[in-house]
């Protein structure tokens, strides 16, 4: 293996440039338009442009990257996560072409790729399944039927890819059909499959997966567990190992039911087997069959570079150690930096301004291929931050692909080690220009549920509500003194001295502060994001101020506003449910966008009749453009 091809973006594609050097194998990175001014790009040893921008037009292509896997003289592919990292159609093609690919060969995809697949053969193997549906028949009668037979509450998941993307929780039978619609358009639109299933839901449980290893030479081992409980919208956005509910029992049951399913599809390469976890008991969810996001925090306990051992054993090399050389020390926690704001809307926008963390002596992803073949000592000693990311100040998040920004990881020797270094290190990384979910994820981290190691899948449910108010008081504390101190700040000195001080009104999430007179600069971290926007953050807390100083008292959120329904973000209009004329009421869902692979409901704020429509299916709207406008009923 001489050149790697990298099929991705973003910071996986980073990760595996990263080590791919340090292994003297040259990379190429290939890109969309809009990413050409991408890190991944500026640091491969070669690049290819793809042309477009879609995922559709570009990162999905197969035959656009064999094209450049080709032309830049490229002899191996590796997937990275995400995208077509689970296809097995691109596996095939990349050996049909003659080239490595790092990861299962397609056979072993199409086995365990589709939930479906997974779920038959490992209950032929004895691993413990939910009760379920996963047949051909995928019309809507026979779903309704199968799902009175499994009992609700009933899980509708997509068949195909991961991501929480096509999954439905379904509690009554009045919902499944709605449910199911939904996920079919949402899995179609992800994966290019609409194909379903159904599965008896666990309301309380526990997500933990297990990390497997296999070489080409039938030997197969696990790396431990992760714990990855606390989501939204069915993904992660907190993963740690271990597991605070796993002990030694549990991880060698759970272990040997991972490997025993690897084993029958005949496995080779990286991949993670997810279970349910409650109690003491587990059930399979589905396999993944490639390289987890989440993936650094088994690095860290271990001290192995999981990327290096994808491409050796990708190059027929048989795995360095036996399960029972394997090491684990410590604990650590990552979280995901996303573009989104505290109910989970995703954003888009520039990166104005940007300071990561101090991340310390020994930070980073391993650094050399030392870890092959030596013992699984562990990982650094002491605390660790690592801090995996693509993000730079002029970034331009566009709609077209993931929310997440970057992986911030904490190691430490204890639990409460880790979890306090990486609290803390959240409040000092500055990312400002757009929403991100920085606040909220250090919020989650400092709730005494998580910090006593008790948060199930439900954990958001529980408690977001409660977080979201405790982060929005917490910034109305401080939004009119950082408001003024960021306005006056920023604004130009006078040529001549002047005795009097402007009066200020500023808006904070549609609230308006009258200020009076404005007090003296202070120094405090900011930056404009528009003519008269600024983005603010003091130490853990992170808000948006306006500067309507100047705006007419008819433009402040009055009439005007809570009549018209605007694009909370850049997406793409995929729904209509409404027409000019209608009678709604609020709450009702008005049109659905879609934007970050995921689709969001629009709903009315209040009641009215729907005086006009300003899009259509199919047309791109951008933040803050109206969508339709109401009249009162």
């Amino acid at each position: 293996m001489r050149r790697l091809l990298i099929a991705n973006r973003g910071e996986i594609a980073r990760r595996v440039i990263r080590t791919a050097h340090a292994m003297g194998i040259a990379t190429v990175a290939v890109h969309s338009d809009a990413d050409a001014a991408a890190l991944h790009v500026r640091e491969a040893t070669y690049s290819h442009a793809l042309g477009g921008n879609a995922s559709a037009d570009t990162y999905l292509r197969i035959d656009k990257l064999l094209l450049a896997a080709r032309e830049t003289g490229a002899d191996a592919v590796h997937p990275g996560y995400g995208f077509l990292s689970e296809n097995a159609e691109f596996a095939q093609a990349v050996a049909d072409a003659g080239l490595a690919w790092v990861g299962p060969s397609a056979e072993a995809i199409r086995k365990l790729g589709s939930k479906s697949s997974a779920k038959q053969l490992a209950e032929a193997r004895g691993v413990p399944c939910l009760p379920g549906y996963q047949g051909d028949d995928q019309s809507d009668e026979r779903l309704e039927t199968e799902a009175r037979r499994v009992g609700f509450p009933v899980m509708v998941k997509a068949a195909s890819g991961g991501g929480g993307r096509g999954m439905r929780l379904v509690t009554e039978a009045s919902q499944l059909r709605a449910a199911v619609q939904s996920a079919r358009s949402e899995a179609q639109s992800a994966f290019g499959s609409g194909e379903l299933l159904l599965e008896r839901a666990l309301l309380r449980p526990r997500h933990v997966e297990v990390q497997v290893f296999a070489d080409a030479h039938g030997n197969c081992i696990h790396l431990g567990e992760r714990d990855c409980s606390v989501q939204r919208r069915h993904q992660k956005i907190v993963e740690e190992t271990p597991s605070p509910a796993v002990d030694a029992a549990l991880r060698e049951r759970m272990g040997r039911c991972a490997v025993e399913l690897a084993q029958a599809a005949g496995y080779v390469g990286a991949g993670t087997v997810e279970f349910l976890v409650e109690g003491g008991e587990f059930f399979l969810m589905e396999m993944n069959t490639r390289l987890q996001v989440e993936h650094p925090v088994t690095e860290m306990v271990t001290g192995l570079d999981l990327v290096e051992w994808q491409i050796r054993v990708a190059r027929g090399e048989r795995l360095p150690l036996t399960q029972e050389q394997i090491r684990f020390q410590g604990h650590a926690i990552e979280v995901r930096l996303c573009a989104e704001d505290e109910s989970f809307t995703p954003h888009t926008g520039m990166v104005l301004h940007f300071l990561p963390p101090p991340l310390g002596e020994g930070a980073g992803p391993p650094r050399s291929a030392a870890s092959w073949g030596a013992g699984g000592g562990g990982g650094a000693r002491g605390t660790t931050l690592r801090f995996d990311h693509a993000i730079f100040e002029g970034l331009e998040v566009s709609p077209h692909y993931d929310s997440m920004l970057g992986k911030l990881i904490s190691h430490a020797s204890t639990r409460a080690e880790a979890l306090s270094q990486l609290a803390v290190s959240l409040d000092r990384l500055q990312v400002l220009g757009l929403p991100t979910n920085r606040a909220f994820l250090a919020a989650c981290l400092r709730h005494p549920v998580f910090g006593a190691g008790e948060a199930l899948i439900p954990f958001l449910a529980d408690h977001g509500d409660a977080l979201r108010t405790q982060l929005a008081q917490a910034e109305a504390a401080i939004a009119v003194p950082c408001g003024v101190a960021a306005i006056v700040g920023q604004a130009p000195t006078p040529v001549l001295a002047v005795p009097f001080r402007r009066p200020l009104r500023l808006r904070h999430r549609g609230q308006m502060h009258e200020v009076g007179d404005a007090p003296a600069r202070s120094p405090l971290l900011s930056v404009r994001v528009s003519k008269q926007r600024f983005h603010i953050q003091q130490g853990a807390i992170d808000l948006f101020i306006e500067d309507a100083s100047f705006d007419p008292p008819t433009s402040g959120p009055g009439a005007k506003s809570a009549n018209e329904l605007r694009a909370p973000f850049n997406g793409k209009v995929i729904a209509v449910k409404t027409q000019a004329g209608d009678t709604v009421r609020k709450g009702d869902t008005l049109l659905v966008l879609e934007s970050m692979k995921l689709e969001h409901a629009l709903a009315a704020s209040r009641d009215g009749i729907v005086k006009s429509l300003h899009v259509e299916p199919g047309q791109q709207a951008a933040t803050s453009q109206v969508l339709l406008t109401l009249e009162p009923a």
